[in-house]
């Protein structure tokens, strides 16, 4: 089975195919294909390609499941033996991705 590791927003994340994977938010609509192009490394089966810093040719294929805000946090600021206080929420936007294809070479 083909594996790979994807760079997105900051992140990597290790896929299959038919993987659902949660990354920072993309723009499109639930049911829009996307095209992930800095992949780190391939692994099919036995054989194993390393990018430096990008394998060349390969590129991941999804379809955005969701699109959402995660659960609130809250960010309190206090600095002791003043009044200085700030409080603030925070809801991170995300999407879902479906991995549908990981392609090499000329495959696209």
């Amino acid at each position: 089975m083909e594996e790979a590791i994807i760079k997105t927003g900051g992140h990597q994340y290790r896929i299959k195919q038919g993987d659902i994977i949660k990354v920072q938010k993309l723009p499109g609509k639930v049911g829009d294909k996307v095209h992930f192009d800095e992949v780190l490394m391939v692994k099919d089966g036995e054989n194993i390609k390393f990018g430096t810093p990008l394998v060349k040719d390969a590129s991941v294929e999804g379809i955005i499941t969701e699109q959402g805000r995660d659960k609130k946090i809250i960010v309190f600021f206090y600095r002791n033996k003043t009044r200085n206080r700030k409080k603030n929420g925070h809801r991170q936007p995300y999407t879902k991705v479906k991995i549908s294809k990981i392609l090499e070479r000329g495959e696209q």
